[in-house]
């Protein structure tokens, strides 16, 4: 079983930008879709956006579309989440997830997860 390392999080103004990243270890990177989700307090764990193996292919959240940008560099097994213009309700904790088949939103059909990094956007 691979591991899953995010990383770049923290607070940030609203309005302004982060970049996460996701390290992958123990597994064939280029063989998985990967995804970014996110989980605010007292809420359920959502689909934020996905990118598919060769990294041509990707899929975002209605609530990020044109603010969140997923890539992807298989040679570095690292995913990316660029976030810009950032809001309040952005707020979360970020989880990066794996999984073979490409085209799910649902956080269960992804079997291997990170421990999460905190984004916090103030207002």
């Amino acid at each position: 079983q691979g591991q899953l390392v995010e990383s770049g999080g923290g607070l940030v103004q609203a309005g302004g930008s982060l970049r996460l990243s996701c390290t992958n270890s123990g597994r064939t990177f280029s063989n998985y879709v990967m995804g970014w989700f996110r989980q605010a307090p007292g809420k359920e764990r959502e689909f934020v956006a996905a990118i598919s193996r060769g990294g041509d292919s990707t899929y975002y959240a209605d609530s990020v579309k044109g603010r969140f940008t997923i890539s992807r560099d298989n040679a570095k097994n690292t995913v990316y989440l660029q976030m810009n213009s950032l809001k309040s309700e952005d707020t979360a904790v970020y989880y990066c997830a794996a999984r073979r088949e490409y085209g799910s939103t649902d956080p269960a059909g992804f079997g291997s997860w990170g421990q999460g990094t905190q984004v916090t956007v103030s207002s």
